[in-house]
């Protein structure tokens, strides 16, 4: 065979090796989600992959806290977050996110309510909604009678109950309820206000069966415990596997928060994650999305889409007037923030 001829079929062998490794190529298409636990659903991503041809590795975390310090401690691979209201605030102001323009993807225009446009990312350049809730606490109604809707109730608990509650392994959250309860300012700088708050959680340590943000909703359906500090869309998946639970709407005021797709500096796949996040506003996947958490996006055309038992439980849908109850905490100052762990730690140890 001449040397001419023998190039060109090792030409064609080379060709036809190209062509066969594009396709292979394109499948190789990844994003890695980095979010809460048990918050995503996994038919969900299934679909987003098939859709797509996007793979999707999930990696989780109990807590905005541990979400930042994995990521400031060189945790690398995330290519999407999912940060709450507040902390969004300190990671773009820290330098930590990727200015992705969501207020430009196609799917943006599905947004509407105060979450188009909200303090911690006012032109949306950062960060796409995810859900938004509330936390207070819930109860077993079958083990408990006569609660008053008011955080007296958790943190100054009957003595019935010694052993029997479980509180989120969230600072932030349990902080600034105890300082709702005790009718103090939220950021307090005050080092005898904070006395204040550790002397109440300490006083209700005992009571404590666990400090724990992972699977809330399936410890108080087990009936584990009788009382837990809890999301509400963790208060319905619980009730819809017990119904005897409770949502409480504490009449000293509950958080509201937000919670959020991002894309933190460093990421790889930057192209994929806007791929993602915008297909997680089209109103039938956040719908998908709602009906497996228990709470609801920002986006009012996936109404149709929810579960019809989502729609009947006031935890998730709350009762007129409960929402003058709902305040959605900013971040504090360095101050503030000192204190707030150290109060944490004397509790936790």
């Amino acid at each position: 065979m001449s040397l001419n001829l023998l190039k060109g079929v090792a030409g064609a062998a080379l060709t036809a090796v190209a062509v066969l490794a594009a396709p292979l190529a394109a499948q190789a298409r990844e994003l890695v989600l980095y979010n809460w636990s048990d918050y995503t659903p996994p038919e969900l991503l299934k679909r987003f992959t098939a859709e797509t041809g996007i793979n999707i590795t999930l990696d989780l975390y109990d807590s905005n806290e541990s979400m930042l310090a994995k990521l400031k401690a060189g945790g690398s691979g995330y290519d999407v977050v999912v940060p709450s209201d507040y902390m969004v605030k300190i990671m773009a102001d820290e330098g930590m996110l990727v200015d992705i323009g969501v207020h430009d993807m196609p799917n943006f225009k599905n947004v509407e309510g105060p979450l188009k446009s909200p303090y911690f990312d006012p032109e949306r350049k950062y960060t796409a909604p995810y859900m938004y809730g509330t936390t207070s606490f819930s109860y077993d109604t079958g083990a408990i009678k006569g609660l008053e809707a008011s955080w007296k109730e958790f943190y100054e608990p009957r003595e019935e109950l010694r052993g029997k509650i479980a509180v989120l392994n969230d600072q932030v959250e349990v902080i600034n309820n105890a300082l709702r309860y005790l009718g103090l300012p939220l950021c307090n700088e005050s080092p005898a206000d904070m006395k204040k708050v550790q002397e109440l959680l300490l006083k209700q340590k005992p009571f404590v069966a666990l400090y724990n943000s992972d699977g809330t909703h399936e410890r108080l359906a087990a009936k584990e415990v009788v009382m837990h500090m809890q999301w509400n869309g963790a208060a319905h998946r619980a009730k819809m596997a017990l119904p005897s639970v409770e949502y409480v709407y504490a009449k000293e005021g509950i958080s509201l928060w937000a919670d959020n797709f991002a894309v933190p500096v460093g990421a790889k796949n930057i192209e994929e994650a806007k791929i993602f996040i915008n297909w997680m506003m089209d109103p039938k996947n956040i719908a998908e999305a709602s009906n497996f958490t228990g709470y609801m996006g920002a986006i009012p055309a996936a109404a149709p889409y929810l579960d019809d038992a989502m729609k009947a439980d006031p935890a998730v849908v709350p009762p007129e007037g409960m929402d003058k109850l709902f305040v959605m905490a900013k971040p504090c100052d360095v101050k503030a923030k000192e204190l707030m762990d150290k109060v944490w730690t004397n509790v936790r140890k």
